[in-house]
């Protein structure tokens, strides 16, 4: 049991804010060791990288959080078990090839990105600061929109480093969700006319449009359903049993939300993220299970994990890697 609480506790963060370079935490052995018996295919990470309490589990120290955004990256991908990340900030405003390129220069070959794309993409509505309709966005399911100012700026900044491009849709509300039909004839053709050759992926807050009609849309154009673990999504094992109504392919997911709690709730009851709170011990057998079946098949599964499923991102991608060495063996 002391050697589990070695192995996956992180240890109290540093308050102390220190100057730069940003400098990677020692990392345990039996970590390096784990790291060697994942296959390379499965790509683990976190959703963002910039978080001063990391300090011991990712981060020498508790560098301050502008300083991690610009210049972490480099130290947290010299974590064995962290080779893949999640871009969140492109979801609220779109960024050029040269901030794509920032990120993948400080990055190895084999890591792997994943990028939201803008919310001018996935939602009807524009909205003021406060979150409120402000006007019908014209952009919605914009194919030259999405391929102009997310596409060829990701691929072109990334290079071979580009993972899922994921379109994340927030909630839809009867307007768009109680068409389900339309939505799905709406997005096959949006995707069927993005340039060929990324990895898309959808993300849904609807479940009401998960049905067959937005299977066939996904499985028309080679885009993948992204396993959104929230709680207005369905559990993981109802979400994989979507995909067996797909080609095989590659495995893409987000683990967001603990199903027991809101986003602020959540936030609230995690900080500062230096420990697992709420243990997901189904989900995370589900995920491991689904990312060996995926390469087995011959296939890549990329697993982001937020702070908000377990209380912290670093410690839930190291409980997971441990149950796919686990499993794989």
């Amino acid at each position: 049991m002391s050697e589990q609480l070695t192995l996956f506790s992180a240890p109290d963060p540093v308050r102390r804010l220190v100057p730069h370079p940003v400098l990677p935490a020692a990392v345990a052995p039996e970590l390096v060791s784990l790291a060697q018996n994942i296959p390379r295919e499965i790509f683990l990470g976190t959703s963002s990288w910039s978080f001063p309490t990391w300090s011991g589990l990712v981060y020498a120290a508790a560098y301050e959080q502008p300083q991690l955004a610009h210049e972490g990256l480099s130290a947290y991908a010299r974590h064995p078990l962290l080779r893949s990340v999640g871009i969140d900030r492109t979801f609220y405003a779109p960024i050029p090839a040269a901030e794509f390129s920032h990120y993948a220069q400080q990055t190895p070959a084999d890591f792997r990105f994943l990028v939201k794309a803008p919310s001018q993409c996935v939602s009807p509505w524009l909205r003021s600061e406060g979150g409120g309709r402000t006007a019908d966005n014209p952009h919605f399911l914009d194919s030259v929109f999405a391929a102009e100012r997310f596409v060829l700026p990701a691929v072109e900044g990334l290079g071979g480093k580009a993972g899922p491009l994921v379109f994340q849709f927030p909630p839809l509300w009867r307007a768009v969700a109680g068409q389900p039909l339309a939505f799905a004839h709406r997005l096959g053709a949006f995707l069927a006319r993005l340039p060929l050759g990324p990895l898309y992926s959808v993300e849904l807050r609807d479940a009401a449009l998960l049905t067959d009609d937005y299977l066939a849309a996904l499985r028309d154009t080679g885009a993948r359903h992204c396993l959104g673990l929230h709680p207005r999504q369905p559990a993981v094992r109802e979400q994989a049993r979507l995909l067996g109504k797909l080609a095989p392919g590659p495995l893409v997911v987000r683990w967001n939300l603990h199903p027991g709690y809101g986003y602020e709730e959540a936030r609230e009851r995690y900080s500062p993220f230096t420990r697992l709170v709420d243990e997901d011990l189904p989900t995370r057998v589900a995920l491991a299970r689904l990312c060996l079946e995926t390469v087995v098949a011959g296939h890549a599964a990329f697993v982001i994990a937020s702070n908000k499923a377990e209380g912290s991102a670093p410690l839930t991608v190291f409980k997971l890697a441990a149950l796919i060495a686990q499993e794989a063996s």
